[in-house]
């Protein structure tokens, strides 16, 4: 009985796929995983976007 080459190839790109599926799931957990997201909360935000309280210039100085 002669061997089916298109079931054969099917079974390789399907054992590739997931091979490299493992991979990428392997390289994000060791590049991506390890570092902490940033602090998305409103008042965080509040805090970056606010002026800074320091360096106001005094009022009637300018020319």
């Amino acid at each position: 009985m002669p061997t089916r080459p298109l079931r054969r190839l099917g079974v390789e790109l399907f054992v590739l796929v997931l091979a490299k599926i493992a991979l990428l799931t392997l390289l994000w957990w060791i590049a991506f995983a390890p570092h902490p997201k940033p602090d998305s909360s409103p008042a965080a935000i509040e805090h970056l976007l606010a002026p800074a309280a320091t360096a106001s210039p005094a009022q009637g100085t300018h020319p």
